[in-house]
């Protein structure tokens, strides 16, 4: 049998060791590789994809340009016989339409007041009262008004405001206007709640 001697078998042992660190090295070094040539072939994927996009895109531009070219010739010689009278029609039709839109809008801007006066607690200015019912003052734009009636009196409010601190600081620049009289009240429900305090 042969004989292997200690010395030897450590050497042997060391080469060994040697030789496992090398290979996970190895390993190692092949895995990233391997990853950086996934990530390589992945960008060059998305590379020719958006080149491919870009010149399908291209092509297509180009060919809706051709197509647009040709008939923008037939499309011109048929707007030269295009009678003035229906170009005034049709100016006709854009103020009307113009003015439904500003009618719609007022009526829109009127339900959304009331459906955030009639949806919580607001505050606003009071600047005046009355006996009778003089709503001629306001004008029917101004949807940041109020008439409420408080017996005996009518009373006339600027402003919708969400928080008592916004409303008073707008009966301050009232005051300063020369609405020496201005208070701010509280409102729920198109009712009058409370007179708050001004400062």
């Amino acid at each position: 049998m042969p004989f292997i001697e200690e010395n030897d078998l450590l050497d042997l042992h060391k080469d060994v060791e040697k030789a496992q660190i090398i290979n996970e090295r190895l390993l190692d070094q092949i895995k990233y590789k391997s990853k950086d040539l996934k990530r390589i072939k992945i960008q060059r994927n998305v590379l020719l994809g958006v080149t491919a996009l870009f010149l399908v895109g291209t092509l297509a531009i180009t060919s809706f340009t051709a197509g647009l070219s040709s008939s923008n010739k037939l499309d011109t010689q048929n707007n030269l016989l295009v009678s003035i009278d229906s170009l005034d029609a049709i100016k006709t039709r854009i103020d009307n339409l113009k003015q439904q839109n500003e009618e719609l809008s007022l009526v829109n801007e009127f339900y959304l007041a009331k459906k955030f006066l009639e949806k919580e607690k607001i505050y606003s200015v009071q600047i005046k009262s009355f006996v009778d019912n003089n709503v001629t003052l306001a004008s029917e734009a101004l949807t940041n008004t109020l008439f409420v009636k408080t017996n005996p009196f009518y009373a006339y409010s600027l402003g919708n405001f969400e928080t008592l601190d916004e409303a008073r600081k707008f009966r301050q620049q009232l005051v300063n206007m020369g609405f020496e009289d201005a208070f701010v009240a509280s409102y729920k429900d198109g009712q009058r709640v409370k007179i708050e305090d001004p400062y």
